[in-house]
């Protein structure tokens, strides 16, 4: 018996060392001398250029595979759950992510993108790539960083996601089940591909241009919902359309609003960009009634980018789209309704740009970068990383490696988030109710628009990383009483790194954004 227990311990020891090698090797920092600091002051003005790509990152949905007896299974297409009778077979899926896990594509509805717009002063390029994913977390992004030819003449290079909840998992929280990761490997090498070529494609494009800046600060209010107290929305559009200086013909667009990209909802299995989708082909294309062309579109490349989406800003499936032409209210989520919110963004920015509030010939590149760790205090967080499930490294104990970025082009400046951050942080609203966590005042004031410099001022969230929601420490709230007289607590800070991000990115914010007015 004694010689049972010691195999018996002996072999729990080796299991707990090969757990504990294992779970070390999944935090491990991916880019241990990986870190960029940087700052760039330019006063002069000189021409710019701008060059455009939009680059397919569409993953291949299988429409059969092999079960264990040698047979071929079929996806029926139909919205059912793939399946061979058994759970048994040669099953790679493409998980589709943001919702819930088990979620199978059964096809393709529309292309995903990669979507770079590059502009260049002489001195600085900049790129600014957004993907058709619902996060791109930093150790992929330096991944692509570190894949980009030096002779593309980069200064620094921005990979932001759309954040759409109909496109495949590529942080690994939605496969099979919560312990299983979503991504496949070999398509997410794809997507980095990809980004490059797009980037590639976007520097060849390169042109002399000129830069018209329109806005509409009010039309989309509609579009959007805030599902958590204060309502505070991120729901202006804002636009900046490249114009070649040569021929007229417009190089492409960038286009800025803050919602959710799922308006198609949770029972949708077919990989999409969402309404961002009908919302680009729209500018591009011109916006049709069936086959009746309502507004012709402005060629290019529309690259859309989302905002500040945290709260959380979604056009829920409760939510009703009024159809532009039609007049019916579309509330069950559908691509009728996503497409109906697409024409209506894009008729608003078609608008828009038709009188641009300003046109920049010439102008200067600022910037300044700088690399963060901030603490992880999320417990769901530390396990996912730590069994590989959330694939990324972390940087010190239980410290995750971000990044945050300030630019400016003329009367135009630009912050870049690292997640889904809460509108009252960005454009002011911040409060400190009954019942939250913490006894303090407001600490993310005062908001960050208010701190830009310039007359038009663009977010960019989901850039360089996807860290979840930044939360006002304030409004911090997992323990009863539960603020806004709540049964319980919020979503949100269940899909939080902890409440110290808000306040250590809204001070870097501060900081650097003093030092590109400077």
């Amino acid at each position: 018996m004694k010689k049972f227990f010691k195999i018996a311990g002996v072999i729990f020891l080796l299991v707990l060392v090969s757990l504990s090698v294992w779970c070390f090797a999944n935090m491990k920092d991916r880019h241990p001398d990986y870190h960029v600091d940087m700052k760039i002051r330019n006063q002069s003005s000189s021409e710019l250029k701008a060059g455009f790509a939009a680059v397919p990152v569409t993953p291949e949905v299988p429409d059969r595979w092999e079960d264990k007896n040698g047979d071929f299974k079929y996806n029926p297409k139909d919205g059912d759950i793939f399946t061979d009778g058994n759970g048994n077979g040669k099953f790679d899926p493409v998980w589709i992510a943001g919702f819930s896990n088990n979620k199978p594509a059964t096809g393709v509805h529309d292309d995903t993108w990669a979507r770079t717009m590059v502009i260049d002063d002489g001195k600085t390029r900049l790129a600014i790539v957004i993907l058709d994913v619902i996060g791109f977390m930093h150790d992929d992004v330096v991944d692509v960083r570190k894949m980009l030819p030096e002779n593309l003449g980069l200064t620094y290079t921005i990979i932001a996601s759309t954040h759409t909840h109909e496109g495949p998992d590529l942080m690994g929280l939605w496969g099979k089940h919560p312990l299983k990761s979503g991504v496949d490997k070999k398509y997410m090498q794809f997507v980095k591909e990809q980004t490059v070529k797009s980037v590639e494609t976007a520097v060849k494009n390169l042109r002399p241009a000129r830069l018209e800046i329109s806005q509409d600060l009010s039309g989309a209010v509609p579009q959007v919902k805030d599902t958590r107290q204060p309502e505070v929305f991120d729901s202006g559009l804002r636009f900046i359309r490249a114009v070649d200086k040569m021929t007229g013909e417009t190089l492409g667009s960038l286009l800025s609003w803050g919602n959710h990209p799922e308006t198609l909802w949770s029972g949708n299995l077919l990989v999409s960009s969402d309404f961002p989708h009908f919302f680009r082909e729209g500018v591009e294309k011109g916006v049709f009634n069936k086959d009746s062309l309502v507004q012709p579109g402005i060629g290019g490349v529309a690259v859309f980018m989302n905002g500040a989406i945290g709260g959380l800003m979604c056009t829920h499936r409760t939510h009703p789209i009024t159809d532009p032409f039609s007049g019916d209210v579309l509330v069950e989520p559908s691509f009728e309704k996503a497409e109906a919110q697409g024409n209506i963004l894009s008729m608003l920015a078609l608008d828009a740009m038709q009188r641009p509030s300003e046109v920049i010939e010439t102008a200067g590149i600022s910037l300044v970068v700088r690399t963060l760790k901030l603490p992880i205090k999320n417990t769901l967080f530390k396990l996912a990383t730590a069994l590989g499930v959330l694939d990324r490294g972390t940087a010190g104990w239980m410290k995750m490696k971000t990044e945050l970025a300030v630019f400016s082009v003329g009367p135009v400046s630009f912050v870049t988030i690292p997640g889904e951050i809460y509108p009252e942080i960005i454009n002011g609203g911040v409060e400190a109710p009954q019942g939250r966590d913490f006894e303090i005042g407001l600490t993310e004031v005062p908001p960050v628009r208010e701190l830009m410099p310039g007359k038009y001022k663009f977010v960019i969230g989901l850039a360089n990383d996807e860290i979840g929601y930044i939360i006002p420490k304030s409004q911090w709230d997992v323990k009863a009483p539960f603020t806004y007289e709540r049964d319980d607590s919020p979503y949100g800070e269940e899909n939080s790194l902890g409440p110290e991000t808000a306040p250590v990115l809204h001070r870097n914010l501060k900081e650097m954004l003093q030092e590109l007015g400077k």
